[in-house]
């Protein structure tokens, strides 16, 4: 909108189109005295604005109107030297020229009598050459200002963040009985629009349609620029459906309006319309607006339907539209499309170059992006500001720091974004010293209680290993409103360090508090801790808080509400926010996929991809991740199309398979028993394969019983990540499967030595708002004797309907009855026990589990759900089960 309002076509009140007509001031009286009432300091309130002009008022009424005047067939005849000051004054203007604006100045002064016209001539051509001051000065020696002196001066002040002089004159000139005209409303209601002023906008709308001025397009237009400015977009639509002529910028101002609000597809439904208009072309202006809103929702097809109509109508050459393509094709397109259209454009400003290292940045090209910085013909604070971003964006933190250096060594202005960008640098590279060299930094600056510091300071100390410094931050600042973002930001640095528990306890402490009001980012965060718990309650409630205070059109925390519906194992309310969401992002899409291949279904993750495919949705590379292992989880066969999608993921998409790649790939082939041909992959990497590769190989050999690949795998893992806790835990369970405690027992040893620990296996369930944990034979539990007696139960009635404990899960040198006893105490088992035990007969159980459920418990589990007919739902590290009358949606073949 800032844009909007600094459009020389919207706001700007161009002189030469105010009633300067010349008349014969002999036609006119004023008395002396109305010096005594101009710019009186006892003004009324605003209010007057709505009353009739004072019958007491000093000034005398002219014997004849300005429009009497007009309609007099040119019998007034105006003085030749008038319109020779005129001319000068309009020469003066073109050619920049003060000085002889000065002169003429003086000459008028020499007149015997005012001339109201040619001061405010004078008053028009100081506005425009930028000396308001003395505008000013010539506007206070006038003995009889008119509506045009007023009009003017009214909209210098408007324009130059003088708003309140400029309601002051407005009230002034009606409580003289000098009406205004349209000019005078356009003015006034851009000074409404620079202060936020809607009461006032309200006002002076009364007055527009009282008087018979709705019907002037400029000043519709300048009434649906205070509505969209003020966010009362519904208002705008009705200004505009009522118009009965409308211009580009009637058009390009309820778009616009549209665009903010993040109304995208009104906005193109508008834009349609418009083209429809055979009266009307789309401008630059129209063009800009579009393409930003395409760059936000990631709409590919409408964005380069705006660039054809760029070519198309000669708007290819206009810098504010290829400034916008760059940004568009930033977010939608190649980074070949950006360099395309920046090498293409006639004329470059400072944003243009700008632009171009945002761009290199977003697509990882840090090397470029300098370059481009170092090519610059000119620099300014953004440009430093969008490098510095840039090399915090992509983990360069000590480049980062060097530029700051560099920033401070020259003396250039330091603001919000300099500053939140260093923090985030220092956070990036993890340096406790030089953490607490930049928080001091920042506290000799005295910019402490600024929030957005404040919350990147919170976010670099929870980063750099400084924990208690966050909290104390945090607990020292004052518990109102200013605080929400920094309580968003210790709610994210809870979450980043594996403290869900404690970022849940201090949401619900402050959500009691009705003053505290969440943000966006806010809620998207919580709405994630809650999905990675599993507390769907909590998600459904504040699901709600974001309806009731119109959050939801924010499409990151639409993309949170997706994510933790699935987490929480409600796919169809994942799937219906989805589809209720304004707009989408390439999160969005990533987030639906997400959620097909945490339960399994590859059928639905590919159809999702194919519509992504036919929207011109470009992936990265977690896209490709998702849509490579939809592949396990299909109905049938489909390894060639993956295989297919894997080899072209750099020529099609711009995409170079990494490790996650090949291990999503490998994992696919292992699933569907090609362990040969996915050594064969592994072999023929292009880089050294991380473990996660060779992982993905042994799941396949364990899913297939394959012993000799999956020695080789284990003997990679093992000589890869030789110090990783899983690593040791694989070696002492392959000795323990082989019978060779002792060599468990001393690799364990080993671990202990070292300090090496392994992540407890850890089960959950959320009953009552709380939190219920299990661990292995745990009875810490306030209810363990209840749930060991449930336990107890649950297997003998399995057993009689047919389960088998596998002791072969049982990693532990005991007697036979011993291993029993420590399979039937797992703490998926446990929780699962207590959720059947505390829940209604007939509701679902949902247990989350930290790491992959074990075979034994599978089984049981199956058993579980027939002989007490309920549905079992866990979460564990590989996906979704969904337990159902004896049968898992993994169809036994997880890893």
């Amino acid at each position: 909108m800032a844009a909007l309002i600094h459009s020389p076509n919207y706001t700007t009140i161009p002189l030469s189109l105010l009633p300067l007509q010349p008349f014969n001031h002999s036609l006119f009286t004023c008395t002396s005295s109305l010096t005594t009432t101009k710019k009186t300091k006892d003004k009324q309130k605003s209010s007057l604005f709505l009353q009739n002009p004072s019958s007491k008022s000093h000034f005398v009424q002219p014997l004849l109107t300005p429009q009497q005047i007009k309609d007099s067939n040119g019998s007034v005849e105006t003085d030749s030297n008038s319109i020779d000051y005129a001319n000068l004054l309009s020469v003066s203007v073109r050619c920049g020229e003060v000085e002889l604006t000065k002169i003429i100045h003086c000459s008028i002064l020499k007149l015997e009598e005012e001339d109201v016209y040619l001061k405010n001539g004078l008053i028009g051509a100081y506005v425009k050459l930028g000396y308001l001051n003395l505008a000013e000065k010539v506007f206070d020696s006038l003995w009889c200002p008119d509506v045009v002196s007023y009009t003017a001066i009214i909209s210098a002040f408007a324009k130059s963040n003088r708003e309140t002089e400029a309601f002051e004159l407005f009230l002034e000139m009606r409580e003289l009985g000098i009406e205004p005209n349209e000019f005078t409303y356009v003015a006034i209601l851009t000074a409404c629009i620079r202060s936020l002023n809607l009461e006032l906008g309200c006002q002076v709308h009364g007055l527009v349609v009282r008087l018979g001025y709705s019907s002037y397009t400029y000043v519709i237009n300048a009434l649906m620029g205070l509505y969209s400015k003020c966010g009362l977009v519904e208002f705008v639509v009705l200004l505009f459906n009522g118009m009965p002529q409308r211009d580009i910028v009637s058009w390009n101002t309820v778009i616009a309006c549209m665009v903010e609000d993040s109304m995208y597809d009104r906005a193109f439904g508008m834009y349609r319309e418009l083209r429809r208009n055979e009266c009307l072309i789309a401008d630059h202006f129209t063009l800009s607006t579009l393409l930003a809103a395409s760059s936000r929702c990631l709409a590919v097809r409408e964005g380069q339907e705006l660039h054809k109509h760029a070519l198309k109508n000669g708007l290819h050459g206009n810098l504010s539209v290829n400034n916008a393509l760059i940004g568009f094709y930033t977010k939608c397109g190649t980074l070949k499309n950006v360099v395309d259209v920046f090498e293409r454009m006639p004329v470059k400003d400072v944003f243009s170059w700008t632009e171009m290292i945002v761009a290199y940045m977003e697509f990882g090209h840090v090397d470029l992006a300098m370059e481009i910085f170092n090519s610059m013909p000119e620099r300014n604070c953004v440009s430093y500001n969008a490098l510095l971003a840039g090399f915090s964006q992509n983990n360069e933190g000590f480049k980062a720091l060097a530029l700051f250096c560099r920033i401070l060594e020259g003396g250039m202005e330091l603001n919000d974004c300099t500053l939140t960008s260093v923090l985030n640098a220092c956070g990036s590279i993890m340096e406790r010293k030089i953490s607490e060299q930049i928080h001091a930094f920042i506290l000799k600056l005295g910019l402490k209680s600024n929030d957005h510091i404040e919350m990147s300071l919170v976010d670099m100390c929870t980063r750099c290993g400084r924990m208690d410094d966050a909290k104390k931050i945090f607990h020292q600042l004052p518990l109102d409103h200013d605080n929400a973002i920094a309580f968003t930001s210790m709610i994210c640095a809870y979450a980043r360090n594996g403290q869900p528990e404690e970022a849940i306890s201090l949401f619900l402490a402050r959500h009691s508090e009705e003053s505290l009001v969440f943000d966006e980012v806010a809620l998207a965060t919580i709405l994630g801790v809650c999905g990675t718990l599993g507390i769907l309650k909590l998600g459904e409630q504040i699901h709600c808080y974001a309806l009731k205070h119109g959050l939801t059109s924010d499409t990151g925390v639409g993309n949170a509400m997706i994510s933790m519906y699935c987490k929480c194992g409600e796919m169809q309310s994942a799937i219906k926010t989805f589809e209720a969401m304004p707009a989408h992002d390439l999160v969005s899409w990533n987030g639906l996929l997400t959620c097909y291949v945490l339960h399994r279904q590859g059928d639905e993750a590919l159809d999702t991809w194919a519509k992504m495919e036919k929207l011109g949705v470009n992936p990265d590379s977690i896209t490709c991740v998702l849509v490579i292992s939809a592949y396990r989880y299909t109905s049938r066969n489909l390894v060639d199309y993956c295989q297919k999608f894997f080899s072209s993921m750099q020529s099609s998409y711009n995409v170079n398979p990494t490790s996650e790649h090949y291990a999503g790939f490998v994992g696919v082939l292992g699933y569907w028993g090609l362990l040969e041909e996915a050594e064969k992959i592994i072999s023929a990497m292009p880089f050294e394969p991380k473990a996660s590769v060779w992982h993905a190989l042994l799941d396949g050999c364990r899913l297939h019983v394959n012993a000799s690949i999956g020695k080789r795998a284990m003997k990679n893992i093992l000589a890869i990540v030789p110090q990783d806790p899983s690593t040791f835990i694989l070696k002492s369970n392959l000795y323990s499967a082989s019978g060779r405690w002792h060599c468990s027992e001393l690799v364990r040893a080993e671990m202990r030595e070292k300090g090496i620990r392994k992540i407890p296996g850890r089960s959950w369930i959320i009953f009552g708002d709380k939190i219920h944990s299990f661990f292995a034979r745990d009875k810490l539990h306030s209810q363990s004797k209840d749930v060991y007696s449930g336990v107890q139960i649950l297997i003998f009635e399995c057993l009689k309907a047919g389960y088998v404990p596998d002791t072969s899960f049982v990693l532990h040198e005991v007697e036979e009855h011993q291993k029993k006893e420590f399979l039937f105490y797992h703490s998926a088992k446990l929780a699962v026990t207590f959720g059947l035990l505390m829940t209604r007969p007939g509701r679902p159980v949902r247990v989350m589990k930290n790491v992959l459920l074990c075979g034994d418990c599978h089984t049981f589990f199956k058993y579980v759900s027939v002989v007490t007919k309920r549905d079992i739902h866990i979460r564990d590290a590989s996906g979704f089960h969904h337990f159902v009358n004896g049968k898992c949606s993994c169809r036994d073949t997880w890893c």
